[in-house]
């Protein structure tokens, strides 16, 4: 995950709630990665919660007071429950919250993770991404 190769400042995407209130979940093994992602939407003023696998975010996403996440961003292959299986189980448990998700993936060259993405909706950014890449889909997913 890399900042733009431009110096200019990236934008905080608009809030569809008028309190203003944006909360984000962030799902990757990886915790340099949710530190960089964590940083990002910290910076925009956004409420941040993290799960370092699928299926603490699950459990969370499930939990009956579970946040009414703005955007869920996702890493596709975890140990454990992967963002694939994560996403299949919300479809059938929490539907509304698949529509607001977005997954990060370093591998889109394996079978599984091309047929997930060529089955869904949901936008896939291939690591590294520039973080104005992450910034300009939220934005798109967030107004839709």
């Amino acid at each position: 995950i890399t900042e733009a190769a431009s110096s200019r400042p990236v934008a905080a995407p608009p809030c569809p709630d008028p309190t203003g209130a944006r909360r984000v979940l962030i799902i990757d093994d990886e915790p340099s990665i949710r530190m960089a992602l964590k940083r990002f939407f910290s910076k925009r003023g956004w409420q941040v919660d993290e799960a370092g696998d699928g299926a603490a975010a699950l459990k969370a996403l499930l939990a009956p007071n579970a946040p009414d996440y703005t955007v869920v961003v996702s890493d596709l292959k975890m140990p454990g429950l992967s963002g694939i299986a994560l996403h299949d189980r919300l479809l059938a448990d929490r539907p509304g919250i698949v529509a607001r998700m977005v997954f990060s993936t370093g591998d889109v060259a394996s079978a599984d993770a091309r047929a997930f993405i060529d089955r869904v909706k949901a936008p896939v950014l291939q690591k590294p991404f520039e973080l104005a890449t992450l910034d300009s889909t939220i934005n798109r997913l967030i107004v839709s």
